[in-house]
């Protein structure tokens, strides 16, 4: 007897940030046919016109910079208490410096938004 659909012998399951064989085998022959052909892709974006080559750049830096999310600075300023009251709660004896760069983050802060 087998086991069950959504079973597995494993209990801890498989590791957060774990690829499966599909993905990685397919990230792998990606990045395979994109190193053979290299010399050939910047070929044919030398042929691009300007704006379309702006385009192509824009599109490919999506996929290899970090998204970046708006913040306001109060969402920031309420984010950087929460890290000081953390800090305060599991970091007694190292907390006192690491709370006070971060108050004084936090100063520099709520001044650049009041003037």
């Amino acid at each position: 007897m087998g086991l069950n659909k959504g079973q597995t012998n494993n209990r801890l399951g498989r590791p957060k940030g774990a690829r499966n064989k599909i993905t990685k085998d397919l990230r792998k022959w990606v990045d395979e046919l994109l190193n053979d052909n290299r010399q050939l892709f910047i070929s044919d974006l030398g042929k691009l016109e300007p704006r379309d080559r702006v385009a192509m750049f824009e599109k490919l830096l999506q996929h290899v910079l970090p998204k970046q999310q708006s913040i306001t600075v109060e969402a920031q300023i309420q984010a950087e208490y929460k890290e000081i009251e953390r800090l305060l709660d599991n970091m007694p004896e190292y907390g006192i410096e690491a709370v006070t760069e971060r108050l004084i983050m936090l100063n520099r802060l709520s001044k650049r938004e009041h003037e």
